[in-house]
């Protein structure tokens, strides 16, 4: 080869890397964790949105799904896209209250997330979690599923004096305002404590008890829901400012194409009813009075623990989050 082809071959190869080398650098990974088990239905609807980030964002951003809480237990998620020991968390509220407290009140919005993205909901709660939790709050993933209280002691009033009811922050207010004993313990260790007695019941999303198999431990669903199931999906605030325009609004695009697969869940919840119902659990219904004021008082005790928490944030929240 003559000194002026290898020149020649040298610069291509050159500039070859070079283009490799800047392509690759527009392509990021981020590592994702759930606080949820793998093999429940958030984790399940997640898993082929991730695959199509994947699919259509080669080049450009990548998601690596690490795994559920046997990678990073449930609640110390939120601290590990805090620290940015990971980049991305699929999580709910309740399960990060030790990062920060406000985080919780997100189970009060009232309106779909569609409309809190135009009302200015969504605005106002990610300036509390950049500020506050060292994070961007990316997307909701889940609605209209209301918590319920799942029993294996009738009642015949909104009253569980002598219930041994496991809670998360969600309900921890509204269960001692209706007398129970609330016991908090990691969706993981619900099963055995309904199979020894350690408790007699626990709230949860009309959703999700047959992935945990919690539905051969359980006699009763009270009725009405309350507040209503968040499922987010949070990130690392550094991380998230480190990604370029082009990476941001990929992300961006994907992230609301999975919001609007939300209408998924109010069939979901009337399927899961059924499901309960055949299943052999009975559902104990107040009368119409006294299933408003069960409700109401749901509502009226999270906002007070809120405003005792958080006076500012809660009075800025309450009137982008009610219908």
């Amino acid at each position: 080869m003559n000194k002026r082809a290898f020149m020649k071959t040298a610069t291509a190869l050159a500039l070859g890397l070079g283009l490799a080398s800047q392509a690759t650098a527009q392509e990021v990974t981020l590592r994702l964790v759930s606080a949820f088990a793998e093999n429940g239905i958030y984790v399940q609807r997640l898993l082929p949105w991730v695959q199509k980030v994947n699919a259509e964002g080669k080049g450009v951003l990548q998601i690596n799904f690490i795994g559920g809480p046997k990678a990073i237990p449930t609640f110390e998620v939120g601290n590990a896209v805090k620290t940015g020991v990971v980049d991305m968390a699929l999580s709910t509220g309740a399960f990060y209250t030790n990062v920060m407290p406000e985080a919780d009140f997100l189970k009060l919005t009232q309106i779909s997330v569609a409309e809190q993205r135009k009302n200015g909901a969504f605005d106002a709660i990610n300036k509390v979690w950049n500020e506050k939790g060292n994070m961007q709050y990316l997307a909701r993933m889940v609605e209209n599923q209301p918590f319920h209280i799942y029993t294996n002691k009738p009642v015949d009033k909104p009253d569980f004096t002598g219930q041994k009811i496991r809670i998360t922050p969600v309900y921890r207010e509204f269960f001692q305002a209706l007398n129970a004993n609330v016991i908090t313990t990691p969706p993981g260790e619900v099963y055995t404590a309904l199979e020894r007695g350690v408790v007699d019941g626990y709230g949860w999303p009309i959703g999700g008890i047959f992935d945990l198999n919690w539905h051969e431990k359980t006699k009763f669903r009270v009725d009405p829901g309350f507040y209503d199931a968040e499922v987010s999906l949070i990130m690392n605030l550094p991380a998230y400012k480190k990604l370029t325009d082009a990476q941001r609004n990929y992300l961006q695009k994907q992230l609301l194409a999975l919001e609007a697969e939300n209408t998924f869940w109010t069939k979901y919840a009337a399927d899961e009813t059924a499901r309960q119902a055949q299943a052999g659990i009975k559902t104990i219904a107040f009368d119409a009075a006294t299933a408003k004021a069960f409700r109401d008082k749901a509502y009226e005790i999270g906002w007070a623990a809120a405003t005792k928490q958080s006076p500012e944030i809660a009075g800025r929240f309450k009137p982008l989050f009610a219908k």
